[in-house]
Parts: structure tokens; C-alpha cells; sequence
């Protein structure tokens, strides 16, 4: 697979999203809402650096695979 999926800040999974067709919605504090071409609602904490189970199960949410969301990074 392309790029390991760990140490991704939420800023570049919110970009990565946005280029997979996510339209970003600002959320609560500093977490923002993007809604998928699907309709779900993935909603990513933009600062921190992301916990590999939380960008997994927004990657799945999104309905991309590990790989399509590592080639939009």
C-alpha cells in the first residue's frame, strides 16, 4: 500500500476528504464535518494528529478504501 496510515494530522485527512468529493462544514471547536458524496457526516478533529482507528473507521464511513484514501494524501 502507498503511505502508512498513522501519524496523519486531521488537516490532511480533511483535504484528503474534500478531494474525494467531501463538502467541509464547520463543526464544534476544532473538529470539522464533512459530508460524503454518500450522505454520511464524517466528522475529523483538525488539529491533533488522528488515532489509527478513528481515520479507519471515517475512511470506511466515506466509502473509499485504505488505498484510494492514501493516494489522495
Amino acid at each position: 500500500m502507498g503511505r502508512e496510515l498513522r501519524g496523519i494530522k486531521g488537516k490532511e485527512a480533511i483535504e484528503a476528504f474534500v478531494r474525494a468529493g467531501g463538502e467541509k462544514r464547520p463543526g464544534k471547536g476544532d473538529h470539522v464535518n464533512i459530508k460524503m458524496p454518500n450522505g454520511l457526516i464524517i466528522t475529523i478533529p483538525g488539529k491533533k494528529e488522528l488515532k489509527i482507528g478513528l481515520l479507519k473507521a471515517a475512511i470506511r464511513k466515506a466509502g473509499l478504501t485504505e488505498e484510494r484514501f492514501s493516494n489522495l494524501l
